[in-house]
């Protein structure tokens, strides 16, 4: 692991718990952790190692926050499993592409859907503030399998940002959840969206696992912290953090498109 000065690890852990907060809370807590991971390494460091040491972190927060909303609330576990698992391959099949794939091209593709998806939220401020009642049916189950599963799983391992808040808002529109079991789904989701990268990264040898260990135990605290919230303030709340990490997200890859 290359030399890291005192101060640079403690910002590190510092983003490390806000990223483990936003990520429980509605997803979407790569977009602080990574550019804080490729701007606190050295230079000269491989962006495979920032990566590859992110979701080593990001990992333990997510498996704690999941953790967290199964004890306290209800979830379909059958139905979360079985997506996570589509996740799992799709995300494997998108890494696989990931290298020829131009991000110029993804990146304004991906900020019209989330300006879409904005504007959606925006526009029915009621949208995931109350759950259908019983169980989801097996076409919708199947539906969630294809598009949460396999279609986000797909996306993660091709490009990544806002994995964790597409994977809300697809699972409510779905499966007709509420804003805050839609997030404790995405997380059981997310878990084996990052099992899977974390399994190649490892493979490849590019985690700094001294540093993960080091963030992850913030991630975990922030991601545990976070479900809890989540769980007490209820999917109004949920919903105004979306919106803040929507919006964050098309300024990151609109500076990244055109001033980066």
């Amino acid at each position: 692991m290359p030399e890291i000065s005192l101060t640079m690890v403690v910002v590190l852990c510092l983003a490390a718990l806000a990223a483990g907060w936003i990520d429980a809370v509605v997803g979407g807590g790569g977009l602080l952790l990574l550019p804080a991971l490729l701007l606190g390494l050295p230079g000269s460091t491989p962006p495979a190692y920032a990566l590859g040491t992110n979701k080593a972190v990001a990992i333990v927060g997510t498996t704690g926050a999941a953790v967290t909303f199964a004890r306290k609330t209800t979830l379909e576990m059958g139905t979360a499993v079985r997506i996570g698992l589509a996740a799992l391959a799709g995300s494997m099949v998108g890494a696989f592409f990931a290298a020829g794939i131009s991000q110029d091209v993804l990146r304004p593709m991906i900020m019209v859907v989330l300006l879409g998806v904005l504007a959606f939220v925006m526009l029915k401020p009621t949208f995931g503030s109350t759950a259908v009642a019983g169980p989801p049916t097996r076409q919708r189950v199947i539906a969630a399998i294809v598009l949460a599963g396999l279609g986000m799983g797909f996306y993660d391992g091709l490009f990544g940002p806002g994995t964790g808040t597409f994977l809300v808002l697809t699972l409510s529109a779905v499966l007709h959840m509420d804003l805050v079991h839609a997030s404790a789904t995405a997380k059981i989701v997310n878990v084996c969206t990052n099992l899977g990268a974390l399994a190649m990264f490892s493979y490849k040898g590019t985690v700094y696992w001294q540093l993960a260990a080091l963030m992850a135990a913030f991630n975990l605290v922030g991601g545990m912290t976070g479900a809890r919230m989540a769980l007490k303030r209820g999917s109004g709340f949920v919903r105004g953090v979306l919106v803040v990490v929507v919006v964050s997200l098309v300024g990151k890859l609109a500076y990244e498109q055109w001033l980066g």
